[in-house]
């Protein structure tokens, strides 16, 4: 019972973490919209803007595939 008890709850965990997958989406579209956004409103500052938009779709993105390793180990590493 105690086995079956663990395994429900490393597979809840993991629908947990896979959340912050869809999560790190939503960051993603986030910051490529509100660049996008400042962009239209302001053409010239864009070209300045570009570096740090990749860093922010980098880092949610990072998020993102932490999420899916967490998942990943709490389904396979129990």
């Amino acid at each position: 019972m105690e086995v079956g008890l663990v395994l429900m709850g490393a597979y809840l965990g993991a629908g947990f973490a896979a959340l912050g997958m869809g999560l790190a989406a939503i960051g993603v579209g986030n910051v490529a919209g509100n660049f996008l956004a400042g962009a239209l409103r302001n053409p010239s500052a864009a070209p300045g803007q570009t570096a740090t938009l990749f860093i922010g779709i980098a880092f949610a993105e990072a998020l993102g595939i932490f999420a899916f390793l967490v998942a990943l180990l709490l389904m396979f590493a129990t």
